[in-house]
């Protein structure tokens, strides 16, 4: 197991385990990896979410950026997704996100992305903790006129906002009524400025809440972890839409004008089966990962689209989209990955086009989000040690639980097992028809494993 990478880069709690100081060899050990086949002083761009610890990690990852001889461009708040596209098109040698995502203020995290504008592999995370480990700093230090040197540059989010205009503005301008009221949850996160600034030159007839943000309220009962309160305001203020961002940007979940939840399995679907009847699907296939729901597999089946799946992660969604050439991708959670624009997970963008189908439909939400039929789920986490958390493989009891659950569900239920990434636990998902039955053995199963494996 990586000591520091976990599913989505380097993930703490800032100031005691993410320290400057270790953030700062972070930086050092990234610059190298990512640009040690360069023949020029790389550059590096640094985006940034709204939590208090963000200016004290940038401050860290700069001085280690120059250090060992990078140039910065510290693009101030943004999106993840906009640091992932002004990467490509400023054609950057890397960039980092520092954002903890959808965790509460105190924690934070570091996401480097290639000069391609795409999460890194595992493989390049793994060299990068090499170096960590290792501790030889000295050969990655510049000197004298090699150091580095940064500049502010928040100027460039407007590109970005650029990019989010210019491939809707024609469409929604066409189809855009006055009845159609979206709110939009910011999560007082990355997205409170640029949302704003997208909805308003759209001209989309919208309200904001969650927009106002002093470094601990970031995902504070609000965002796509936290619907309750868009619920109520979609409710009671008769809204079309109610659309919610999680705290650096990257996802994006729904609810319809009756209140009910729109996740990214829904999104999935509704984008997949408007971008097929244009003819824009690549080889008719969706990617998700295993934890989707059955319903979409079942939508995919009745509609001529092809499923495929990967393990969890959203880095994992765009390994298989570049690998076999598929333009859709994403996870439950919200991750919507649209190739054709960018590449990488992007909460506005996922909004906009759900916005755009709506309009040009011109149907009501949930009328358009009605098109799977979710099955229940049911997830038990087991606290089982890291050393142990692939042992159930081996097993032959939990082997032969698994095989007989699956075997009484047939093709409407399954069983995912998957030890955490990142914390001594292995999760046990259950999915069939009939909630009271997915539960009792869901219940079982978590038991055995307990059992067996502690």
């Amino acid at each position: 197991m990586r000591k520091y990478f976990g599913t989505d880069g380097i993930r703490r709690i800032a100031n005691t385990e993410l320290t400057p100081e270790l953030v700062y060899k972070v930086a050092k050990a990234g610059a190298y990896v990512l640009s040690k086949h360069s023949d020029h002083a790389p550059t590096i761009l640094i985006g940034r979410d709204t939590r208090i610890s963000g200016t004290l990690i940038e401050s860290a990852m700069t001085a280690g950026f120059l250090s060992y001889g990078a140039n910065v461009k510290l693009l101030g708040v943004i999106p993840t997704p906009g640091v992932a596209y002004l990467t490509k098109k400023l054609k950057a040698d890397a960039s980092v996100v520092i954002s903890a995502s959808h965790n509460t203020y105190e924690f934070n995290g570091i996401k480097y992305f290639s000069n391609k504008g795409m999460k890194i592999p595992d493989e390049i995370e793994e060299e990068i903790e090499t170096i960590l480990e290792s501790g030889d700093f000295e050969k990655l230090t510049a000197h004298s006129s090699k150091i580095g040197v940064s500049e502010y540059r928040e100027d460039l989010v407007d590109e970005y906002i650029y990019l989010l205009r210019k491939n809707f503005e024609e469409n929604i301008e066409q189809t855009i009524n006055e009845d159609f009221k979206v709110v939009l949850d910011v999560a007082n996160g990355a997205t409170y400025k640029v949302a704003e600034k997208v909805f308003t030159k759209l001209g989309i007839n919208y309200k904001i809440i969650n927009n106002n943000p002093d470094g601990i309220n970031i995902n504070e009962n609000c965002g796509s972890t936290h619907l309750e309160s868009l619920k109520q305001y979609v409710l009671e203020n008769n809204m079309s839409l109610g659309i919610a961002y999680d705290g650096d940007g990257d996802r994006c979940l729904a609810i319809d004008e009756k209140g009910n939840e729109i996740d990214g399995d829904i999104l999935l679907a509704v984008i997949g089966k408007y971008l097929k009847e244009k003819g824009k699907l690549k080889n008719d296939t969706i990617v998700s990962t295993i934890m989707s729901n059955l319903g979409l597999n079942k939508f995919c089946s009745s509609n001529n689209i092809a499923l495929k799946q990967t393990k969890v992660g959203d880095r994992y969604v765009l390994e298989e989209m570049l690998k076999n050439d598929y333009n859709l991708g994403g996870e439950q959670s919200g991750h919507i990955i649209m190739l054709d624009y960018n590449p990488t997970g992007d909460g506005i963008l996922t909004s906009l086009m759900l916005i755009q189908i709506l309009l040009e439909k011109n149907i009501k939400t949930s009328e358009l989000c009605n098109t799977i039929t979710k099955y229940p789920q049911t997830l038990i986490n087991v606290k089982v040690e890291n050393s142990k958390k692939t042992l159930y493989l081996e097993n032959k009891e939990i082997q032969e639980k698994i095989q007989s659950i699956e075997k009484e569900f047939k093709d409407n239920g399954r069983v995912i097992i998957r030890p955490s990434g990142t914390e001594p636990l292995i999760r046990v998902m259950i999915e069939g028809q009939d909630e009271q039955i997915i539960s009792q053995r869901a219940k079982e199963l978590a038991n055995l494993i307990k059992i067996k494996l502690n």
